[in-house]
């Protein structure tokens, strides 16, 4: 490719496969490609072994294999003070963050775009998401890189020809989930070239390319860059435990306890000893340190279709122009990666936050989640689930009450002497 030699990505190794597989294609297409590992957690894990010297070896080893240069960049005290400080400050308020949203907006696409373009002299970064954007490569490399100040709302004509993060290919495999809350300044300067490819295809050209030692490492499946770990442990060396109760959300009576309404989710199994059917948690009063559990996996208290969001992140479109017009917008979101897109309407309010209304009951859904927006193919962008509407239970015990009161309390006859 004429010219292609003088464009520099700088692509982020995890020391897996997806990672290894974007360097080697960004290779092959002609550019200078420098790979960077980014060590973001120092801590060794509960058998004393630190996973991250073992992805470092595994990212380096790319590069070798590749015949490119290798970078290690450290920032433990950015993701502490930006990802895992917000981790521990959700679970205190009793919400489930998503640690891999934040990493994405805060270190990926914000300390190592800085890094690659004013330390390495990059002309763009790449990384190994299943996602694609609305840019070719070449308009990628004619991107000027500006940092803005962040007001309310972008001005709504200051980025002309918006970039649009669309799904990758692969639909199963779509990381747009993870890459919401990333700013448009990021991902006009972003290359995602497993895009277009299946996570079949992208194994097949590891395995013939000799990056067989990223081909035999098992998928990350725990927090970004910290790794799988037994989650209450973990939790319980950084929260003081505060003990509760278990409370049937039927009858309000207890029926057990737990050490903290951090360690729950909604829609997750309580742990209750001596009970013989299992009881799901479905809303948590942290004042009281209450965990309101119901007795079926499918009971009505785990249902709404209605949330808020705080101040959403709109990628392209902020916020998108029939949303403006109109106050009101169709369209589909998740608010978990790989779940089905479920339709809805969003409303706007004047701080930019919005309600969202489904059109059917949506199981588990939690504070302190993502509601990730999307419109055919683009993600639009993000907002973080604040408060929550009544459960589908609430509602139905709501018209109980109101029957039982317009039919008038029961008159009892008493019998004639």
């Amino acid at each position: 490719m004429l010219g292609a030699a003088r464009r520099h990505v700088a692509c982020a190794l995890s020391g897996g496969v997806d990672s290894a597989v974007a360097a080697l294609l960004l290779r092959r297409r002609g550019y200078q490609v420098t790979g960077v590992f980014m060590k973001n957690w120092d801590i060794v894990d509960e058998q004393g072994i630190c996973s991250a010297d073992k992805d470092c070896e595994d990212a380096y080893r790319v590069c070798q294999i590749l015949d490119i240069p290798f970078h290690q960049v450290f920032y433990v005290k950015e993701y502490w003070n930006e990802v895992f400080s917000y981790l521990l400050n959700e679970y205190e308020l009793g919400r489930t963050p998503n640690p891999d949203i934040i990493c994405n907006k805060y270190i990926k696409f914000n300390y190592f775009l800085d890094y690659a373009v004013n330390n390495l002299g990059a002309d763009a970064i790449a990384t190994g998401h299943y996602a694609r954007t609305s840019l070719e490569d070449n308009e990628v490399f004619q991107q000027k890189y500006i940092r803005r100040p962040e007001g309310l709302f972008r001005n709504r004509f200051e980025v002309r020809n918006a970039v649009k993060l669309l799904q990758g290919a692969d639909h199963f495999k779509d990381q747009t989930f993870f890459l919401s809350q990333i700013s448009q300044e990021a991902l006009r300067r972003t290359i995602f070239p497993l895009g277009e490819l299946t996570k079949d295809f992208v194994k097949k050209i590891a395995a013939e390319h000799h990056l067989h030692h990223v081909l035999q490492r098992k998928e990350s499946m725990g927090i970004c860059f910290i790794g799988e770990r037994n989650f209450e442990k973990f939790l319980l060396e950084y929260l003081e435990p505060r003990p509760g109760n278990f409370v049937s959300i039927e009858d309000n009576k207890v029926i057990g306890t737990h050490k903290g309404c951090f360690l729950y989710t909604y829609g997750q199994r309580a742990r209750l000893g001596g009970l013989k059917d299992p009881w799901f948690v479905v809303d948590k009063n942290i004042a009281s340190r209450d965990i309101f559990v119901a007795p079926s996996t499918d009971h009505p208290a785990l249902y709404r279709d209605l949330l808020r969001t705080n101040r959403v992140h709109w990628i392209a479109e902020e916020p998108p122009a029939e949303l403006i017009r109109d106050k009101m917008m169709e369209c589909h979101f998740r608010f978990q990666h790989q779940m089905a897109l479920e339709p809805c309407t969003l409303t706007l309010n004047q701080d930019g936050t919005v309600w969202l209304t489904m059109v059917k009951p949506i199981r588990a859904l939690a504070p302190g989640q993502f509601a990730v927006f999307y419109k055919g193919d683009e993600c639009l962008g993000s907002g973080k689930i604040l408060r929550l509407g009544p459960s589908v239970y609430t509602l139905q015990q709501g018209r109980n009450r109101e029957k039982t009161a317009e039919n008038g309390p029961e008159v009892k006859v008493e019998p004639t002497t």
